[in-house]
């Protein structure tokens, strides 16, 4: 089965934010169905369906039966098949079947939700509600639904799931595990049974309903920065601000999670939800895993340290030859392993074997540029981003983009002139593109990549093959910027295309 970001490569033209705004929504949606007791689908329309619209994600509600025991991913619909969908694009808003929806002897109800990104709707969710079993209306589910409602417009709005609440929805607490509801003023107007006992094993014995949640939260942890970082969360909340998962410490020793969510429909405050989960046991569990992260870490923190100082062996070896053929090999070797040693040195400090790239080459590439001879000066300048990557994309990807540059800047310019390498990234769902340009003298009349014997590009080359599974390739620029073929060449480009996805 295909990923959503493939699916939606394959289907749509959307963007790279507007990909991973879809992605934040299916990594929170998990709430919306508990809350709603009811499946969602995420419906996009084709880019050339003429009104189509395809399932890219699905996820059901643990809180009641699903209406959609089947998978329903990859599933088109016309817009005469579920007029709402077109109807929530194209108005913005929340649109309802008035009668029940029948699917395969079930009947349903069905709402459409608009995915608002920035000015744009970019998708719409399909609210499915199994009828077969029919509910009492307890003050649980009215204040569940409730909660679902206020999530639902503000995801109409474009204010919800905000890119500020942190990337730690996966482990944070959900529905079932407690949920707390607060008024404008921050007081307790509905907690769930869980959520009632997660404050009990803190220490607290009355009943929640009717307290100031944020004051009495701040008395039940033992440590002070601790007490005053949850209990502004929860204010914070109160004002429309994001919260992301805030793990604390009861007096009596009870380890409990909690994020605090802003309800503000259509712009106007409506209190918070709080999600509370006891983790007293499952802490105790993790410990070993975490200890298992930390040496992980610590691994490459040596790996580092070993390579600085294998790059300090081969300083001081330069130093002590005298031929300057040697020289400029050493400095490149030093480098090279200086570009490998910094992708250890973030990954040593990162909890999941990712790397920021931007940060990176950030300090990457200013490194490549001093390669420079005294007489030129050349200007590096990057646009786009490259966002985060995996660890078995980050080393190989450096060590391409440090010798793409190197090889503009050493070979592009003559002595005693000044020039611009310029980096251009485009992200989208499946591929990851890089166009490095300069101004110089561009390429050897009769050049081809190919045979070409340069130690620079034979690693780039090997490296975008055979680690990156991407392609490379190398062309003259004339003065309007297009290929050089006979004319004069005023630079050269090198373009980079890699799969972000595995199985491309």
């Amino acid at each position: 089965m295909s990923t959503l970001a493939e699916l939606l490569a394959e289907n749509t033209g959307l963007p790279g934010e507007a990909v991973d705004h879809l992605q934040l929504v299916v990594a929170e949606w998990q709430l919306l169905a508990d809350l709603s007791f009811a499946d969602f689908l995420m419906w996009v329309p084709v880019e050339e369906g003429d009104g189509d619209f395809v399932c890219v994600a699905q996820v059901r509600p643990t809180t009641g039966p699903t209406a959609h025991p089947e998978d329903v991913v990859g599933t088109r619909f016309t817009t005469e098949e579920h007029p709402q969908l077109m109807r929530a694009m194209r108005e913005v808003r929340l649109c309802r079947e008035e009668d029940p929806h029948w699917y395969r002897d079930l009947p349903m109800r069905r709402e459409a939700v608009p995915v608002r990104f920035g000015e744009r709707v970019i998708a719409v969710l399909s609210r499915e509600t199994n009828l077969a079993s029919p509910r009492v209306p307890s003050p649980l589910e009215i204040a569940y639904l409730g909660s679902a409602a206020d999530l639902c417009q503000m995801m109409a709005d474009g204010t919800f799931p905000s890119p500020d609440g942190g990337t730690d929805v996966h482990t944070s607490p959900r529905v079932g595990d407690g949920l707390v509801r607060l008024d404008q003023s921050g007081t307790v107007v509905f907690a769930s049974p869980n959520g009632q006992s997660a404050y009990h094993r803190m220490g607290h014995e009355s009943d929640l309903i009717g307290t100031r949640l944020a004051p009495l939260t701040r008395s039940l942890i033992r440590d002070p920065f601790d007490a005053t970082e949850v209990s502004h969360r929860i204010l914070d909340a109160l004002d429309g601000k994001p919260g992301t998962r805030t793990e604390v410490e009861s007096r009596r020793g009870a380890v409990v999670l909690f994020r605090a969510l802003p309800l503000r429909p259509a712009g106007r405050p409506s209190g918070a939800l709080v999600l509370a989960r006891d983790v007293t046991e499952v802490k105790r569990r993790d410990r070993a895993l975490l200890s298992k992260d930390a040496t992980i870490r610590e691994i490459h923190h040596r790996v580092k340290n070993n390579l600085q100082t294998v790059a300090a062996l081969l300083r001081l070896q330069s130093r002590r030859t005298q031929s300057s053929e040697a020289k400029q090999a050493l400095g490149e070797s030093v480098r090279r392993v200086s570009s490998i040693a910094m992708v250890h040195e973030a990954l040593s400090m990162s909890v999941d074997e990712r790397v920021d790239l931007d940060k990176l080459l950030d300090n990457v590439l200013p490194m490549v540029g001093e390669v420079a001879t005294a007489e030129s000066h050349v200007k590096l300048t990057r646009s786009g981003s490259f966002g985060v990557v995996v660890a078995e994309i980050a080393t190989p990807l450096v060590m391409v983009m440090a010798e793409l540059v190197q090889n503009a800047v050493e070979h592009a310019f003559t002595p005693g002139k000044s020039g611009e390498v310029v980096i251009d990234v485009s992200r989208s769902a499946r591929w990851l593109d890089i166009v490095v340009r300069d101004s110089g003298k561009g390429l050897p009349a009769g050049f081809s990549l190919e045979r070409a014997d340069g130690l620079g590009l034979q690693i780039a080359r090997t490296l975008v093959e055979s680690e990156l599974r991407g392609s490379l390739s190398l062309r003259g620029l004339r003065e309007d910027g297009s290929a050089a073929q006979g004319g004069r060449r005023t630079g050269t480009e090198a373009a980079l295309r890699i799969p972000l996805s595995r199985r491309v």
